[in-house]
C-alpha cells in the first residue's frame, strides 16, 4: 500500500473525496428543489450512477479511474444547462458543475500519476 503522503494515495483521497463532495452536493439540490422526502428520493436516484465505480475506485483500478470520467458527463450537463436556463437554480447548479468538475480533474490526476513508466513515450497507432 502506498504511503499516505504520496502522489498516487493523495490523487486517490482527492478523486474520492471530489466524488463525495459531488454526491453530496446532488442530494442537496434535489432537496432543496422537491423538499423531504421526495428531494431526498430524488437526490439519492441521482446519486447511484456515482456509485458504480466505487468498487474499481477502491481496489485502485486504473481503468475504472478512467470509465469514472465519463459517470461524471450527466452531472456537467445538467450544471452547464441549468446554469444558462434557469436562473433560479444557478447557484446549485454551478456547486454540481465546480464539484463535477474537480472530480474529472481529480480522476484524471489519479491516471497521470499512476501512468505505467514508459507510457509517455508511446504515441497512437
Amino acid at each position: 500500500m502506498a504511503g499516505t503522503g504520496s502522489g498516487p494515495e493523495i490523487a486517490r483521497r482527492l478523486a474520492l473525496a471530489s466524488l463525495a463532495v459531488l454526491a453530496l452536493s446532488v442530494v442537496a439540490v434535489s432537496v432543496a428543489a422537491a423538499g423531504l422526502p421526495n428531494g431526498a428520493w430524488l437526490g439519492l436516484g441521482l446519486m447511484l450512477p456515482l456509485l458504480l465505480p466505487l468498487p474499481g475506485l477502491l481496489r485502485r483500478t486504473r481503468r475504472t479511474y478512467a470509465w469514472a470520467t465519463l459517470v461524471l458527463a450527466p452531472y456537467v450537463i445538467y450544471g452547464v444547462t441549468e446554469a444558462v436556463a434557469n436562473p433560479v437554480a444557478r447557484t446549485s447548479a454551478a456547486t454540481v458543475l465546480i464539484a463535477s468538475l474537480a472530480s474529472f480533474v481529480a480522476l484524471v490526476a489519479y491516471l497521470r500519476v499512476t501512468r505505467p513508466r514508459g507510457a509517455e513515450h508511446q504515441s497512437g497507432r
